[in-house]
């Protein structure tokens, strides 16, 4: 054993844990959110209101806030795990019944400082439910009936209050999220391709009841679906926003007009620019260059999480960081994959780049609990 390793022993404190901390990760993502303030900057003007500035003083919290959770033991987080996850539906609860409504959707709680969205927290208290469950369940059990119907119970209520908010993007990042760890865990092939099934049954369900009394999405919504399979039906009204996002996109090449070069977004013909669209003004201004490389720090910090996931002997401890992993996946390609016309329009930002608060204090909260398995994992002995 070496003299650091004997200086952090089984359970680590103080510098010791500092110096545990997997502080490429950290580098990775202040590089990534760096990217977000520039795009930001840029977006508003050349100013760093109104955007900019809340966006950094957030992340310098949400770094202060990832670095005090992984200094607490994961199994600390482990014991809370089902709190947090009843502790966030009974939010998403409250958000029916008092929740501030913006944009014709109801999804946030005003705290008067702040404005909470616990569909955002309830990503990461799934995967910790989900994860602790898991832990407890004997490896024998993962596939039998009895010990899948909790899970996907854990899934599908919050799943369907975030649905009715209504906010299709984040109820597909909890299906697929949860989907993923039940995946990760050893659940039988055979569930999923039964799911799968139930999916195209669904959609088909779900397109059908358009102008019926049972219509199951709002109007926007089919719009949107629509709008995705052929954008230029409609290229001036509801393929619009789609339409111009690829011109902003294809206008960049390979190295981009330029920092605040872009005209796209600088005259306006951008939606939510600073927000689910901003992937696109990135692509203007840096080009397929600079499109790739925020894509390889996303690639590294993927890479990062699976190598810890896979090191950890602590079954929580993997299945948290994976499932983590796979979240922090899913919030990026499918920003990517609907801003280039490949999927739907669906409302999700890209992670640490979009302007938001919840999102991004959410995100880091969550790289803490990766940190806290990485830092507390268990150690092989000599």
């Amino acid at each position: 054993m070496s003299a650091f390793d004997s200086a952090r022993g089984a359970t680590p404190r103080g510098v010791a844990k500092l110096l545990a901390l997997n502080w490429a990760l950290i580098l990775l993502l202040a590089a990534v959110a760096a990217t977000g303030f520039l795009m930001l900057y840029s977006v508003a003007g050349g100013a760093l209101q109104p955007w900019a500035r809340p966006q950094m003083i957030r992340f310098g919290i949400g770094i202060a806030a990832m670095i005090g959770i992984a200094m607490i033991h994961i199994r600390f987080w482990r014991a809370i795990a089902p709190l947090a996850y009843l502790g966030t539906f009974a939010l998403l609860i409250l958000v029916e019944i008092m929740g501030e409504i913006g944009m014709g959707a109801q999804r946030w709680i005003d705290l008067g400082f702040f404005q909470l969205q616990p569909s955002e927290l309830m990503k990461i208290a799934l995967v910790m439910a989900l994860a602790a469950y898991y832990d407890r369940l004997d490896p024998a059990r993962v596939s039998r009936p009895l010990w899948v119907i909790l899970p996907l119970l854990l899934i599908l209520a919050p799943t369907a209050l975030v649905l009715k908010q209504p906010d299709l993007g984040t109820a597909l990042l909890l299906l697929m999220g949860g989907g993923a760890v039940m995946f990760l865990a050893g659940v039988s092939l055979w569930y999923f391709a039964a799911a799968l099934a139930g999916g195209a049954g669904l959609v088909t369900t779900v397109l059908k009841s358009q102008g019926t009394d049972w219509q199951l999405l709002e109007d926007y919504q089919f719009r949107r679906i629509f709008t995705f399979l052929d954008p230029s039906a409609d290229p001036l009204g509801a393929g619009y926003h789609i339409t111009q996002a690829k011109i902003a996109m294809g206008s960049g090449g390979l190295a981009g007009r330029g920092y605040m070069q872009g005209t796209q977004s600088r005259l306006n013909f951008l939606p939510e620019k600073h927000t689910d669209f901003i992937f696109t003004t990135l692509a203007e201004e840096f080009g397929y260059l600079g499109t790739m490389t925020l894509l390889a720090l996303y690639t590294l910090i993927i890479i990062f999480c699976i190598v810890s996931a896979i090191s950890n002997r602590d079954r929580f401890g993997a299945l948290l960081t994976a499932g983590i992993a796979v979240t922090f996946f899913l919030f990026f390609s499918v920003n990517m994959g609907m801003v280039m016309g490949l999927m739907p329009v669906v409302g999700v930002p890209l992670p640490l780049v979009s302007y938001g608060g919840s999102a991004m204090l959410v995100l880091l909260a969550a790289f803490g609990l990766v940190q806290s398995a990485h830092v507390h994992r268990p150690k092989a002995r000599d």
